[in-house]
C-alpha cells in the first residue's frame, strides 16, 4: 500500500485529514513518524505558497507522496487578519485560547454585522517521484462571535460562528465538522488528483 506523508506535527490536524482521507488504498502518516524531518519555514505570503513549501521540503526529505496544508482565519474587520499568521498571531509561544482572546479583544466594540470572518485552507500535494505539485483549496464562510463556544475542534473553532448552522465550529461534532470545514472542501478538491496518483 503506498504511503502518504502528512506534513504536519499538529495532532488535531492529522486525526482530522486521517478521517478526510478514509476509504482510500493508502497509508497514512504525520511527521511524528519523521522525528528527523527538516523544519519548515513558513515564509509564503499566501497559505497556497506555504502548503507547496512544506509538501516539497517533506517530500524531498521522506521520497514519499506528501500532503500538506496551510489554513488560516481572515477576519473582514481586521483587514485579512491574522491570515498566513493565524497559527503565530499574537506573541510567540502563546496556545489556542491566547490568540482567539487577542481577536476578540482587537474587534471589540465591532457590531456584529461586521464582523464577517472565513477559514480559508490551501492543500498541496507533492510526488518526489514525478516531481509533481498539485494545488487545491477550500473556504468556509462565517462571523467571529463576542465569547468562545464549544469544546471540539482547535485553533479558532471557538469564536467562529456558522449562521447556517446557529452554531460555532467547537460546537460541531467532528462528522459534522469533516463534511463541511475548510479543511474538507480542499481535501474534497484534491481527491481525484490524489485517487490518480494512487492508481
Amino acid at each position: 500500500m503506498r504511503k502518504l506523508v502528512l506534513a504536519t506535527t499538529n495532532k488535531g490536524k492529522v486525526a482530522e485529514l486521517r478521517e478526510l482521507l478514509a476509504g482510500l488504498p493508502v497509508c497514512v502518516c504525520g511527521l511524528d513518524d519523521y522525528p528527523q524531518a527538516p523544519e519548515v519555514e513558513e515564509t509564503g505570503v499566501t497559505f497556497a505558497e506555504n502548503a507547496a513549501l512544506k509538501a516539497r521540503t517533506i517530500g524531498e526529505y521522506t521520497g514519499e507522496l506528501t500532503l500538506a496544508d496551510d489554513s488560516g482565519l481572515e477576519v473582514d474587520a481586521l483587514g485579512g487578519e491574522p491570515g498566513v499568521y493565524s497559527a503565530r498571531y499574537g506573541q510567540p509561544g502563546w496556545n489556542d485560547r491566547q490568540r482567539y482572546e487577542y481577536v476578540l479583544s482587537k474587534l471589540a466594540g465591532v457590531p456584529e454585522n461586521e464582523r464577517a470572518a472565513r477559514f480559508r485552507c490551501a492543500v498541496a500535494l507533492f510526488d518526489p517521484v514525478a516531481n509533481r505539485m498539485e494545488l487545491a483549496d477550500g473556504a468556509v464562510e462565517g462571523r467571529i462571535l463576542d465569547e468562545p463556544r464549544g469544546a471540539n475542534g482547535f485553533g479558532y473553532d471557538p469564536v467562529f460562528f456558522l449562521a447556517e448552522y446557529r452554531k460555532t465550529m467547537a460546537e460541531l461534532g467532528p462528522e459534522q465538522k469533516n463534511r463541511l470545514s475548510h479543511r474538507a472542501r480542499a481535501i474534497a478538491a484534491i481527491l481525484p488528483t490524489l485517487r490518480q496518483h494512487l492508481g
